[in-house]
């Protein structure tokens, strides 16, 4: 049986312990990691933590719904089975909430329905040497790491995570007016958590005027890396220093890790550039679902 789970009344050791060993674990759904980005959370658990299914919510107009905070690329339901069924959570999940917008993770199995829509995300197998991983960069990636080199471009590992900051305010930040500054507060605060954790790093490029010109943090779970948030000098882009950011990552990651995650799009023209770098599209479901009285269906607008 499927139980509704107050965040208060979770058995927290239970719930990482599935989240660590199940199928489709991701770091995500570890509850410190959703204490930090969701505003309020709970879980919908199968048995005594058998699966579990992290609901992170907000309440507007008196109306509690579903939705998904910044800095989390991916939940769903989480279990030892692969092949664990999402229809019965859905069916609590819809009967909870009147309003739902939640994404599913690759390999949660995939589900027949109008509420839920297809996305894409691309990832890049490490389980070869890096050599064989660069045969693979198209020209024009070749092309951003030879201006990288000819412009003496220097990695620094382990960078102060507020230099990052800065640089995606100033610039990613100002196409993304929506994203607010408690939400760079809060990603600040998981950034340093995840270095206290060991499951962080930044990495900056500098130019040979000691000029930030492209900074990026990545996850690393199990066997998996993932770019959580990346930014380049919009003022200083040809100098190929997003593509070498990506590279040296790779080339660290690539002796101990199988699979790079650049994070994912469904935009064409980002996703066309992660692909540059060899890699293939994973799709997952996003939950999209609104049974709002009509007055009410756009009060997310």
């Amino acid at each position: 049986m499927i139980h509704y789970i107050k965040r208060n009344d979770l058995e927290v050791l239970k719930y990482d312990y599935c989240i660590e060993n199940s199928v489709q674990s991701r770091i995500y759904a570890f509850s410190w990691y959703l204490d930090i980005v969701a505003d309020h959370w709970d879980v919908l658990v199968l048995n005594d933590y058998e699966a579990v299914m992290p609901i992170p919510w907000r309440k507007k107009y008196g109306i509690k719904y579903v939705y998904p905070p910044y800095w989390l690329l991916e939940l769903g339901v989480f279990s030892r089975d692969e092949e664990i069924d999402i229809n019965p959570f859905l069916v609590m999940l819809f009967d909870r909430f009147k309003f739902v917008e939640l994404r599913l993770n690759t390999n949660n199995v995939k589900v027949e329905s109008d509420n839920l829509i297809s996305r894409q995300m691309q990832m890049l197998s490490l389980e070869t040497n890096y050599d064989t991983v660069f045969k693979k960069y198209r020209k024009d990636r070749k092309k951003d790491i030879q201006k990288a080199i000819k412009n003496d471009l220097i990695e620094k590992w382990n960078d102060h995570p507020e230099k990052l900051m800065n640089l995606l305010k100033n610039n990613v930040g100002k196409r993304t007016p929506y994203i607010v500054e408690k939400d760079y507060e809060t990603l600040l605060m998981l950034i340093k958590k995840c270095i206290k954790k060991r499951v962080g790093e930044v990495l900056s490029i500098y130019d040979t005027q000691n000029n930030l010109v492209a900074a990026g943090f990545f996850l690393k779970n199990k066997d998996n890396i993932t770019i959580l948030v990346s930014s380049t000098d919009f003022k200083n882009r040809k100098n190929g220093a997003n593509t070498y950011l990506i590279d040296r990552a790779i080339y660290k990651y690539e002796h101990t890790f199988k699979t790079f995650n650049f994070g994912g799009s469904s935009m064409q023209t980002i996703a066309k550039y992660f692909l540059s770098f060899g890699a293939e599209t994973k799709q997952y479901q996003q939950i999209k679902y609104n049974n709002l009285p009509f007055l009410l269906k756009f009060f997310k607008r």
